[in-house]
């Protein structure tokens, strides 16, 4: 296996959560935990073995050495993380339960990671050892400048002979600063090996329309023909793109999600089995966790597109059962899921 190692960038935050499903207006305390889209890839990867190092920029702080220590507890490299600028960003999020969504607040503005700017960041050094970039469109969503940087990343990556991956991740609550995100992902995207995505998000940025996703229980078929079709209209599209990834979920509540996914690679649709998840701990982070399992698999298994899918889809599912942004697997744990039975007995 290919001992290079995975570089992923973006914004890390500080989470303060309400316990017990409490809302914010009931709670006098909060949990804190660590997280943020391309983050949380990192410590997937890290988990399942692979060498993993996040950039971003932090401030000079006891709280950013914090965020960072948690990193390093994980295996995550940080060595070239910037260390300037007033603040991490925040956020607060409310559980949901049953019929109740989950509600988020950002306090990310003015963050030390808003303030990047093209030219700070020194990726021909980064990425001399490196063999695979991930970024998202969350980290070209924050500000104008942020988006530059992504865009200088991918030129840097793919003049060092890098993969590049892209996870849509769209926000609405974060496109702010004059321009749509169909003016500036496709671009960004038009440079890269791999897309990431939910169906929505395949269809608000690039207009494709998509077959629905409504799993009611684990024996549903998604519906192969217009996957094969949009992943087809997606790759006419982006020629230089060589595997499209669509993540499936059906809310049937706050704590019951069925989910699957479909890899388009080679002029080939690859499905997964629909996981049926009727105790949803915690669903932040499923999609990253999707990702890192996703990206292991093609690392990892580039022989077996069939067991990519399904390792990257198993570890989406499990994630839910933990809470935190971050999934908390092995790869023989989430290997075991993707081949075995789907039963939650004690493993003695």
């Amino acid at each position: 296996m290919n001992r290079k190692k995975i570089v992923t960038f973006g914004e890390i935050m500080l989470r303060l959560t309400p316990p017990d499903n409490l809302r914010f207006n009931q709670t006098k305390l909060f949990r804190a935990s660590y997280g943020g889209s391309e983050a949380n890839v990192a410590v997937s990867l890290a988990n399942y073995g692979l060498p993993s190092e996040f950039v971003t920029c932090v401030p000079d702080n006891r709280i950013a050495e914090a965020c960072l220590d948690d990193l390093h507890s994980y295996g995550v490299r940080t060595d070239h993380v910037l260390r300037q600028g007033p603040r991490l960003g925040l956020y607060y999020m409310e559980e949901a339960a049953a019929m109740r969504s989950s509600q988020v607040v950002y306090d990310r503005a003015d963050s030390s990671f808003d303030a990047l700017q093209p030219g700070m960041i020194d990726w021909e050094t980064i990425f001399r050892d490196a063999a695979w970039f991930h970024w998202s469109g969350i980290s070209a969503a924050v500000s104008a400048s942020t988006a530059e940087v992504c865009a200088e990343a991918i030129a840097a990556a793919r003049k060092a002979g890098l993969i590049v991956s892209c996870d849509i991740n769209y926000r609405k609550n974060l496109w702010k600063y004059g321009k749509t995100p169909q003016e500036v992902l496709p671009p960004l995207m038009d440079q890269c090996d791999f897309f990431f995505g939910t169906d929505d998000e395949y269809e608000k940025i690039l207009g494709i329309p998509l077959p629905k996703f409504e799993a009611r229980d684990a024996a549903y078929q998604p519906d192969v023909a217009g996957y094969d079709a949009a992943s087809r209209q997606v790759a006419e599209r982006f020629p230089h793109c060589r595997g499209i990834v669509f993540g499936l979920r059906s809310v049937l509540s706050a704590n019951h999600h069925l989910i699957s996914g479909t890899l388009y690679t080679n002029g080939q649709l690859f499905t997964s089995r629909v996981y049926d998840i009727d105790c949803v701990v915690d669903c932040v982070g499923v999609g990253d966790a999707f990702v890192g399992g996703l990206i292991y698999g093609l690392v990892h298994h580039a022989d077996d597109m069939q067991f990519a899918l399904d390792f990257g889809t198993a570890a989406c599912a499990i994630k839910n059962t933990v809470p935190g942004d971050y999934s908390q697997f092995s790869a023989e744990e989430t290997a075991q899921l993707a081949l075995g039975p789907v039963n939650g007995r004690i493993a003695r």
